[in-house]
């Protein structure tokens, strides 16, 4: 991890290109195996492009294995329009929204996996809440409570917005988290209007023991900080990024980081800065507005190995 160069804890450690080559991603490994597996929980009937977007990104990422769980009546068109991924059917409602339901289905893959992406095309806050619950319940079961053991949690979409209500019971996520939430969403985490969007990711690392990254600046709890969490803060990236299913490559990115072998705060930071890049890249190919997020994972190698040379 690079040395902070800020005279000021208030401020930011700005996230540029060569703080980056200085902290250089792990060594590619000799096969799938050794770059990691993500298992990426999602994607109800209506949306499950965004289980989709989230696989390949973590795919361009770097990530060796993918698997997608999507709502069962899908889970056969997913695998069709991701053939790298194992695509898995997990049961769902009558309107297709997945449940908290039926995680048998899935525990050989979160046993194996390095990085756990939940979020991305859940679309019932409800039910959401009742797969974090689930998910929070099998760890305890299988006395897995502790911080040091299990895959990395990232969570993005309805996932964040069901978050605060299971907070009593996050022990076994807590010091593995990775959250991912818009504005609105961290709004939603701490409960008031935010008005300095550095604080409040400085407060929802703190107050849930993660690293965050939101809509540019990226914080992480640091006991090392006399408490305070350490805030970074991108210094690219496009207004077209606010398109549909950005949200969903950038936590997808993050993830594939993760399994990589990087730490939390490495991934939310390399992974922000190119989305951010891959955003710019096709802004002066394309225009600055109009292009999709899922040409966002495309510029994602391409951008790394500059980076990482």
């Amino acid at each position: 991890m690079p040395v902070s160069t800020r005279s000021d804890s208030t401020e930011p450690t700005l996230v540029t290109p060569s703080l980056l080559r200085d902290w250089p991603l792990p060594a590619p490994g000799d096969d799938k195996y050794s770059r990691g597996a993500v298992l990426v929980i999602g994607g109800a009937r209506t949306t499950p492009g965004a289980a989709i977007l989230a696989g390949t990104a973590a795919l361009r990422a770097g990530a060796g294995k993918i698997t997608v769980a999507v709502a069962e009546s899908v889970a056969a068109q997913v695998g069709v329009a991701l053939p790298e991924c194992g695509a898995v059917g997990l049961p769902e409602t009558a309107d297709g929204s997945v449940t908290g339901q039926g995680l048998d289905r899935i525990s050989s893959y979160v046993e194996r996996a390095d990085t756990l992406l939940v979020g991305p095309g859940l679309d019932d806050l409800d039910l959401a809440e009742s797969l974090l619950r689930a998910l929070l319940e099998r760890e305890e079961a299988d006395g897995s409570a502790n911080a040091a053991e299990g895959p990395a949690v990232v969570l993005d979409a309805f996932a964040l917005g069901a978050l605060a209500k299971v907070e009593e019971e996050l022990g076994p996520w807590r010091g593995r988290l990775i959250l991912t939430p818009n504005p609105t969403e961290a709004e939603i985490l701490l409960g008031h209007d935010v008005e300095d969007l550095g604080v409040a990711v400085a407060d929802i690392a703190q107050r849930f023991d993660a690293v965050v990254s939101c809509q540019g600046f990226i914080a992480g709890p640091s006991a090392e900080m006399d408490g305070k969490a350490e805030l970074w803060k991108i210094t690219t990236g496009y207004g077209g990024l606010g398109t549909s299913g950005s949200g969903d490559v950038l936590a997808g990115a993050i993830a594939g980081l993760r399994a990589r072998g990087t730490s939390d705060t490495q991934a939310a930071c390399w992974g922000t800065h190119l989305h951010a890049a891959a955003a710019d890249r096709l802004a002066s190919k394309l225009g600055p507005l109009g292009f999709l997020a899922r040409e966002l994972a495309d510029e994602l190698p391409a951008l790394m190995l500059e980076l990482n040379t």
